[in-house]
């Protein structure tokens, strides 16, 4: 895919809908979400209402469409936790393996390191080989694998942690910077760049 017809932006709550419809058939088809219900449109509007006051929630564009979207969450509610998140990705599904997951979470990676975010981690079903080869080319390792903890259409499924980091763990870290108090147009900028 020629990167110059890929647009990556922060995401609005106007593109709710469309997110949520590239969500859906993961929701009903698939393991690689354990929701077994599909959100409400309300619901998942409040979600990316919560994740937007704290983290960036980046969608790519692809010939006016929304093709995919990437965001973060908190890893844990502890205040020792600040420097790590979750990582999530979702691409739909008749155009992947195009690279755009990859452009994602390159800039979404590039606005954590601004906010002084240094680790990032993956929590993925398995067996899951696309995923876990996706992260493994971005930079990921395996850090924990925990046994049929998930059940889903009939099938016990494992978890699988990977993790990769941003920056240097020091003994004085400077503090992370919520996406509001960003500068918007030097996120702007980044996300333009090739």
């Amino acid at each position: 895919m020629d990167n110059h017809e890929l647009q990556i932006r922060m995401a609005e709550i106007s593109d709710a809908e469309e997110i949520l419809d590239i969500y859906t058939p993961y929701v009903t088809d698939t393991a690689i979400t354990f929701e077994y219900e599909v959100p409400s449109l309300e619901e998942f509007k409040r979600r990316m209402q919560n994740t937007m006051k704290m983290y960036p929630y980046l969608v790519a564009v692809f010939d006016g469409k929304i093709a995919g979207y990437c965001y973060v969450s908190q890893f844990k509610d502890r205040d020792a936790y600040d420097w790590s998140v979750e990582t999530t990705v979702y691409v739909r599904r008749d155009i992947k393996g195009r690279g755009i997951g990859r452009k994602l979470y390159e800039k979404l990676e590039e606005i954590l390191m601004m906010q002084h975010i240094l680790n990032v981690n993956a929590c993925i079903a398995y067996p899951h080989p696309e995923s876990i080869a996706f992260h493994e080319k971005m930079g990921y390792e395996t850090v924990a694998h925990f046994h049929k903890c998930g059940y889903k259409m009939g099938i016990w499924y494992d978890m699988v942690w990977m993790e990769k980091m941003l920056g240097e763990h020091t003994s004085d870290p400077e503090q992370v910077i919520p996406i509001g108090d960003l500068d918007t147009a030097e996120i702007a900028a980044r996300l333009q760049k090739s």
